[in-house]
């Protein structure tokens, strides 16, 4: 995923540099976002990290996170304009730590505790959009994301999980203003939905499920047009 987004930027970039005059511009983006998430986590118990029954819970997090991205984008006339925007840094959550009675599954209620700490990085935020003029600077914008899922854990089992991604939509309102000089600066307001992820400890004894993830974000640019 990352080389493929880091191709089609430079590719997109050495485009616009060879087409000064059609119609591109080209700036960076500051992002303030405010994200729920879902998650459930499964600790089955025949895999030997419990030997009592399956243990199950969830949780729901709010999380604040601020982070930068470039874009790069083509207008099509004066209506329509496609775009790639691109985050630069992972975003890292912060860490969750859960704690899992282990049944002895002797008969007499006897539990041990164990400890699982998990935090993750989201890399390579990749959003391809398009966006409409619905007046001289107001406009609308739609897009398609996908993110790299990067999980850094600590199991009490010793186990690990491996990494996975996901893809997800937004939706965006914006206002934009054009200097005589090319500069322009933008303020938008984005919702963001992604589609639901899983990851499998290597000893398969632990499952954790993102069932949902769903943010809002305040977004203030600028730039150049060319």
């Amino acid at each position: 995923m990352k080389k493929i987004t880091f191709a089609i930027i430079l590719a997109m970039f050495s485009y616009s540099s060879a087409s000064a005059e059609i119609g591109v511009n080209v700036g960076l983006s500051g992002n303030a976002a405010l994200f729920a998430a879902t998650a459930t986590e499964l600790d089955v118990g025949t895999h030997g990290t419990t030997t009592g029954q399956d243990e199950k819970q969830s949780d729901t997090e709010i999380l604040g996170l601020g982070y930068g991205s470039v874009f790069i984008e083509k207008t099509l006339g004066s209506m329509i304009t496609l775009g790639v925007d691109y985050v630069f840094s992972p975003i890292e959550t912060e860490t969750s730590e859960s704690i899992v009675m282990d049944l002895l599954g002797d008969g007499d209620g006897a539990a041990t505790a164990k400890t699982n700490k998990v935090q993750v990085d989201f890399e390579g935020l990749t959003t391809f959009y398009v966006a409409v003029n619905v007046t001289e600077n107001m406009y609308v914008k739609a897009g398609a994301m996908s993110v790299d899922i990067v999980t850094k854990e600590s199991l009490d089992t010793g186990s690990t999980y491996g990494d996975t991604d996901t893809d997800g939509t937004m939706l965006g309102i914006g206002f934009s203003t054009t200097f005589d000089n090319g500069m322009f600066l933008r303020g938008e307001s984005r919702v963001m939905e992604w589609n639901s992820a899983a990851v499998t400890s290597d000893t398969g004894a632990n499952k954790i499920t993102m069932d949902s993830l769903d943010g809002v974000s305040g977004v203030l640019s600028i730039g150049k047009s060319f």
